[in-house]
């Protein structure tokens, strides 16, 4: 069983235009749609798909339009009262996949919320394979609640503590590291522009550019304690690192609709292949067939198995790179 943590979960409204968006002009649409949503929740629904066991953890009223939609969707969640409401984003989608998103702050979590949802997470993350922890933090959490989190699921379950995988950016990616090895998680999925600000390692359109140089950023991040980094490079693949090494990995093109759940897909592809016993090269083949997936689908709809095609995906081994001095 996999288990998720969605801090910041959303009802994703996304609209798909027929033209370019055209600044304060009045455009019609083509397509309106809403899904609950939140990086975990879309992890968890993109594993259940898939056939994995899953139960995504949440914030979150029984009768919030968010709550509703998931119950409505059958996937497996616990949420916890908050007295508020869930936050709505939206996105606007382009012909040709450009998309642009709007993301409200979400609900002000004080402690006792935190604290009911860090023990939520243990109960069902005991003697889980995986944990996932994805998405912003919402108002009144601290950017180190991940780290923290890591360390006491860790601490407090020992031996049935799964492993565990991150998915954030800002400052909560960057506190994981500042942490210590105890806050280190086993798996973190940047995307380029995430990688490059916690690696200090060029732009994102530069790592993107260069899966090289890409992967060379990923393998110091595993230098520094991570057990494994899968970054995604857009268009141009993903990289994958570990202490095993490096590879680079590309799918065949697609015509683009939304980039909405794509490095969540992505995610999630990984740890189906995982879970099905797959090495590091199989691992990242699967996450790429998922995030290209992702990008051929409209709106926020989030792959299955049977709409990807790891046949179209290449993997290649990555050379070692050549000693180089910083930290993240």
């Amino acid at each position: 069983m996999i288990a998720t943590l969605t801090m910041n979960p959303s009802m994703d409204r996304t609209i798909e235009l027929d033209a370019p968006l055209q600044r304060g002009g009045v455009q019609r649409a083509l397509s309106l749609t809403s899904q609950a949503a939140g990086k975990g929740v879309n992890v968890a629904r993109a594993l259940a798909s898939g056939g994995l066991r899953t139960l995504a953890v949440l914030p979150g009223d029984p009768h919030d339009p968010v709550v509703l939609g998931l119950a409505d969707g059958n996937l497996p969640h616990v949420a916890l009262p908050i007295g508020q409401p869930l936050r709505s984003n939206l996105t606007l989608a382009e012909a040709d996949g450009t998309t642009t998103k709007v993301n409200a702050p979400g609900p002000l979590l004080d402690a006792g919320h935190q604290r009911a949802l860090v023990e939520a997470v243990l109960a069902a993350a005991d003697g889980a394979s995986w944990l996932v922890l994805a998405g912003s933090l919402p108002p009144g959490v601290a950017p180190g609640f991940y780290a923290g989190l890591v360390a006491e699921v860790r601490d407090r379950l020992g031996a049935r503590a799964p492993r565990i995988a991150v998915d954030t950016s800002g400052e909560p990616l960057a506190a994981l590291f500042a942490a210590g090895p105890a806050g280190t998680p086993d798996l973190i999925k940047p995307n380029a522009e995430e990688l490059a600000e916690l690696t200090g390692e060029g732009t994102g359109p530069e790592l993107e550019a260069d899966h090289e140089r890409a992967g060379a950023a990923a393998l110091r991040l595993v230098e520094a304690g991570a057990g494994a980094v899968l970054a995604t490079l857009g268009s141009k693949g993903a990289v994958l690192a570990s202490a095993a090494g490096s590879w680079h990995a590309t799918h065949d093109p697609v015509t683009a609709r939304s980039t909405v759940g794509a490095g969540d897909s992505a995610l999630a592809g990984y740890l189906l292949a995982d879970a099905a016993g797959g090495g590091p090269a199989d691992c990242l083949r699967q996450a790429v067939a998922h995030g290209s997936a992702a990008v051929a689908l409209p709106g926020s709809t989030i792959p299955a198995p049977e709409h990807t095609n790891p046949r179209a995906v290449t993997v290649a081994a990555l050379p070692a790179p050549l000693p180089t001095e910083g930290k993240p």
